[in-house]
């Protein structure tokens, strides 16, 4: 006949690592779902942006045409060359311009996922100081 407390210690320990287990399932779950909501936000922050730039861009497009056009048009007489260099340098103005909006519009957004990062690296340093 065994004794009631050798039992004990043993329960207990399957008790503990089946604790674990169970909390080390649930951080993952959390932090699954954590990236899954980050994920969606930036599927759709990216989808209205595409659809922004497409509709701006078509319609600039067109105005810089029709403004183009009409410049030229309107210094043929008096200064063709000017005219069209002059055009020439306002695109090449505007698209640099454009260029440089889109450089801080990506560096100003951050890292995709910064917030799963962050836990997960909290998580890390936590089980790193845990003896």
């Amino acid at each position: 006949m065994t004794e009631p407390g050798a039992e004990r210690p043993a329960a207990g320990l399957a008790g503990a690592l089946s604790g674990m287990v169970a909390t080390v399932v649930a951080l993952l779950r959390t932090r699954l779902e954590l990236a899954t909501v980050e994920l969606e936000e930036e599927r759709e922050r990216i989808k209205v942006m595409l659809v922004l730039i497409v509709v701006a861009t078509m319609f600039a497009c067109f105005t810089l045409v029709a403004v183009s056009v009409w410049v030229v048009v309107w210094l043929w007489d008096s200064h063709p060359l000017a005219a069209v260099a002059g055009v020439a340098i306002f695109h090449a103005l505007i698209a640099a311009g454009a260029v440089l909006a889109l450089k801080q519009q990506v560096q100003g957004h951050g890292r995709p996922f910064a917030a799963t990062l962050a836990e997960l690296e909290r998580d890390s340093e936590a089980l790193r100081r845990k003896p």
